[in-house]
């Protein structure tokens, strides 16, 4: 164990580890990337993940840098989660939740807290969180806060950041802030300070104050983004400031969240579900277009395509069987409503039954618990994708979060299938249509020259064909690694430019995750590549996307 590790062990109450296969098993996350940590970390408590990050402040100001990475489950799929400094590792330790209001149904838990474990709490209180993940049940609360994470229920909620109401976060110099919505009277407090978070609070309301007008163009055309820093939303009308939007979806690289509380919405366990068989892609589009202007939007608007569906029967015919049956529809989309007022409920699925039937649409309603999760077997087959392995090709997680404003799904995945066949790849298509956000991983060999010098001309083609359309590279899963290469092609170079002096700010000795959404370079992407893909350490279930 060396000097740092040693000190630390001395200092923190958590665990702290230098052994060779602790190292190795955290170098890769979900990602085509492998970084090796030096020292990975338990921490036990707020107060270890202060003591680590006061210690690597001092360090660099002496001019030793020594990087934090903080890690939940390590399903982040463009390599936030890995880093080559300090892994602070929350699930063993700080997973509690701390509290939660029955009636309000506000909940406050610390940052290494299991999703799906949250959501099964929730729901004895007949509450939930709309924007979860489909990977929730192997994926923690700090990461979808990390990442603005969003799912099949966000067309009608919204994505994380839309839930939380306030953050702890620790900064870079190991200060402990709370994050809220601040009136003018208490901003005023926080800029007087004599402390970092003070020094924070004034370069980011001065920041604020010389770019509105940049920050304005902010607004994007797409209804999920997780791209770069959210500014928009730090500094109202009213005078009041929070810096709870912008710390979302910041992948650690502002600050270390420890704890989060988060409003909830009330569940039902009954539900409409309709399946909707689509051979016009401009037809479904329509179709999406009308949804979105119901008085209250479907709770979910998924598809998959006619290449899953194919794929999936051939390689395993019986998990379709008595569901669906081919031949297959170019585009099956499924339509839910999961109003707590039953009465709504079946008027707003009525509405959408005669939408269907004026198009002469083919459709299957559902109301029967276990039908409907027969129905979203469907959607959940996107999962035999990402798992197939026949070769030492496998499913990369390369272009998987791309999206693109809804009017664009027409123009959008033609070009995507052009793509694919130009680079003679075969492709199969799922996702949240009724927000344009589709997944697609293409079958490589991250082995072979080859295949990664087709992979970086694939993911080339593909960012910009969504930059084009007006969409963002990425809607729900952040910019990482990967996508921090595109970052300043989705935004311009002027906002790209304010988001690093947002990061200088916070992270003046870059010591909170460098490499990932900022001053990402190609050259240093290159030497990380994995020489062999596998999503291994995830097999405890099965990986859905």
């Amino acid at each position: 164990m060396n000097k740092v590790a040693h000190y630390l062990q001395e200092h923190l109450v958590g665990e702290v580890m230098t052994s060779n296969d602790a190292r190795k098993y955290f170098s890769t996350d979900t990602s085509i990337f492998n970084v090796t940590p030096s020292i990975i970390v338990y921490p036990r408590n707020e107060n270890d993940v202060r003591k680590t990050a006061r210690f690597t402040w001092q360090l660099a100001e002496r001019g030793r840098v020594i990087p934090i990475t903080a890690r939940g489950s390590g399903t982040d799929q463009a390599g936030a989660a890995i880093g080559e400094g300090i892994l602070l590792i929350f699930p063993a330790h700080m997973n509690r939740v701390l509290e939660l209001d029955g009636k309000s149904g506000i909940i406050t838990v610390e940052a290494g807290t299991n999703y799906g474990k949250l959501q099964q709490a929730l729901i004895t209180h007949n509450r939930f969180l709309p924007p979860f993940p489909i990977s929730l049940e192997y994926s923690t609360i700090g990461g979808a806060i990390a990442n603005n994470a969003s799912g099949v229920k966000s067309v009608k909620y919204g994505s994380t950041r839309d839930f939380v109401r306030n953050l702890r976060v620790v900064l870079a110099n190991g200060e402990i802030i709370e994050t809220k919505r601040l009136s003018k009277r208490e901003l005023n407090k926080k800029l007087g300070l004599a402390t970092f978070e003070g020094e924070i609070y004034r370069s980011l309301d001065t920041l604020l104050e010389e770019n509105q007008a940049l920050i304005k163009k902010q607004t994007s055309k797409v209804s999920k983004n997780s791209a770069g820093y959210f500014l928009s939303d730090v500094r109202r009308k009213d005078g009041s400031f929070d810096l709870t939007p912008l710390i979302v979806g910041s992948q650690g690289t502002l600050g270390i969240v420890t704890e989060a509380t988060l409003e909830t919405e009330p569940s039902t366990p009954n539900v409409t579900l309709i399946a909707a068989q689509f051979d016009d892609i401009k037809l479904a589009q329509q179709i999406v277009l009308e949804l979105r202007k119901f008085p209250e939007m479907p709770s979910a608007i998924e598809m998959v395509d006619d290449n899953l569906l194919n794929f999936v029967q051939e390689q395993n015919p019986n998990q379709l069987k008595g569901v669906l049956d081919p031949p297959f529809p170019k585009i099956l989309m499924l339509i839910e409503f999961d109003n707590v007022n039953e009465r709504i409920q079946k008027k707003l699925a009525k509405k959408a039954i005669k939408l269907l039937s004026h198009y002469q649409v083919a459709y299957h309603e559902e109301h029967d618990a276990s039908k409907c999760d027969d129905l979203w077997k469907i959607r959940h087959s996107s999962a035999l994708v990402i798992s197939y392995s026949d070769t030492n090709a496998r499913a990369l997680p390369i272009i998987e979060d791309g999206i693109v404003p809804v009017e664009a799904i027409q123009d959008f995945l033609p070009a995507v299938y052009a793509i694919f066949k130009q680079h003679n790849l075969p492709i199969a298509v799922w996702g949240h249509l009724g927000d344009g956000n589709l997944h697609m991983q293409p079958f490589l060999d991250i082995g072979q020259v080859g295949d990664r010098q087709k992979m970086f001309k694939l993911i080339d083609d593909y960012y910009n064909l969504v930059v084009s359309l007006g969409g963002s590279t990425t809607a729900q899963n952040g910019d990482g690694r990967l996508r921090g290469l595109y970052l300043k092609h989705v935004v311009g170079e002027e906002m790209y430019g304010l988001f690093q002096k947002v990061k200088l700010i916070f992270d003046p000795y870059s010591t909170l995750n460098p490499g990932v959404k900022i001053n990402v370079k190609f050259d240093d992407l290159k030497p990380i590549i994995r020489n062999q893909y596998s999503i291994d350490h995830l097999y405890d279930h099965m990986p859905h996307s």
